[in-house]
């Protein structure tokens, strides 16, 4: 199975969408339910080329006797029930469709509930990130997830930031790299302190955490020499390593597994996909998964960056998968990768090798028509 990655307004308002995206070799359509916001191109619309979504939304219906306290946004720049208009017509294209919902990563929500969002060491908020160490997050995430498969009935659904969101992010504009602080330092700011989290931690995490951050590896006049910066989170949390990546992990498996138990007790054939990273300490998009999980159907790893070590990812998944589970790469054909079949080619039999048996492709709505002519002979290549 070869998804292709497209959102509401790709399809709403643009007859000529179902069959392009027909027309590119894939059999499944991942359509957004729920996304951030986020300025987008639709070089093919015929009402306009550049879309600006203000806030994250919820393309269906929104039933508010049924919402918690946490009620996400409709759009304004589509139709309340995009999603279902473009669902209908992809499907009469013959595609199955996806439900493809983001979680956690939420700024509208997280703005006006400062108290349920990510905090760093330090108590920094991050208002795009929902902390889902809250009883409001849980249910919030669980509505989601069982209103996008009554509502839409989907052909499948897949969870993207299906735990918590850390410091790397990019919506407003970023001015953070000055700092020079490596992915560890990030990492250790992606850890949460907030009011629910902080009272499982060892007390001496945070004092640790900001001590690190606060004395770079630097000779100075008035402090003399600092202690060189730590290299990895093993070295940088020392003897509360293993306390705190338990804490992580079951941070993000206790989110997964009620909305599993939510999406099985609601439609219980609808094949469920989960963004992950094998990584214990990953945050974002892709959330973290180092023991696998039994009632997934596919795994996808993110394959953005240096195909080598996405290709590593992906296999770490294939280790964790148990019989019948498969393995999904998630292949960037925008910017900065070529408008190249031979090279996308080239790493899609480098995926398939690592072992992923199907490809989700970002983004069918955002490319050229060259990157989709590109994507469209690359799959043709494939065995």
């Amino acid at each position: 199975m070869n998804v292709a990655y497209v959102y509401p307004w790709d399809v709403v308002g643009d007859p000529t969408a179902p069959t392009r995206l027909a027309e590119l070799g894939v059999d499944t359509i991942a359509l957004a339910a729920a996304y951030h916001s986020t300025r987008a191109v639709t070089p093919y619309h015929p009402a306009h080329r550049v879309l600006d979504v203000p806030h994250p939304a919820f393309y269906l219906p929104i039933r508010p006797h049924i919402w918690p306290r946490l009620v996400p946004a409709a759009p304004t720049w589509t139709p309340p029930d995009a999603y279902l208009q473009a669902q209908t017509a992809l499907r009469r294209a013959g595609l199955k469709v996806h439900a493809w919902i983001v979680l956690t990563h939420n700024s509208y929500l997280g703005t006006r509930f400062p108290d349920l969002v990510v905090r760093n060491a330090f108590g920094d908020p991050y208002p795009y990130a929902l902390c889902p160490a809250h009883e409001d997050v849980l249910e919030y995430c669980e509505t989601l997830v069982t209103e996008t498969l009554t509502l839409a009935e989907p052909d499948g659904l897949i969870l993207e930031a299906c735990g918590p969101m850390g410091f790397t992010h990019q919506s407003i504009h970023e001015k953070t790299s000055g700092a020079d602080w490596t992915l560890t330092d990030t990492d250790l700011l992606s850890l949460c302190f907030c009011k629910a989290c902080t009272p499982h931690y060892p007390s001496e995490a945070a004092p640790r955490i900001r001590a690190i951050l606060d004395h770079p590896a630097t000779t100075s006049p008035e402090t003399g020499p600092h202690p060189p910066k730590a290299d990895t989170m093993d070295h940088a949390l020392g003897p509360l390593t293993d306390e705190v990546r338990a804490i992580r992990v079951r941070l993000s498996a206790s989110l997964r597994r009620r909305l599993l138990s939510a999406a099985r007790a609601t439609a219980p054939n609808t094949p469920i996909t989960l963004h992950a990273n094998p990584t214990p300490w990953a945050t974002g998009p892709f959330a973290a998964l180092p023991d696998g999980d039994p009632d997934l159907d596919v795994l996808v790893g993110n394959c953005w960056g240096d195909t080598t070590t996405d290709a590593a990812r992906l296999t770490a998944l294939a280790n964790l998968c148990t019989p019948g589970q498969r393995v999904g790469a998630y292949v960037l054909a925008l910017p900065p990768r070529p408008a190249d079949a031979t090279t996308l080619a080239a790493h899609l039999k480098a995926y398939a090798h690592a072992g992923a048996s199907e490809f989700h492709l970002y983004h069918a709505g955002l490319a050229s028509p060259q990157r989709l002519s590109a994507l469209t002979n690359a799959l043709r290549h494939l065995p």
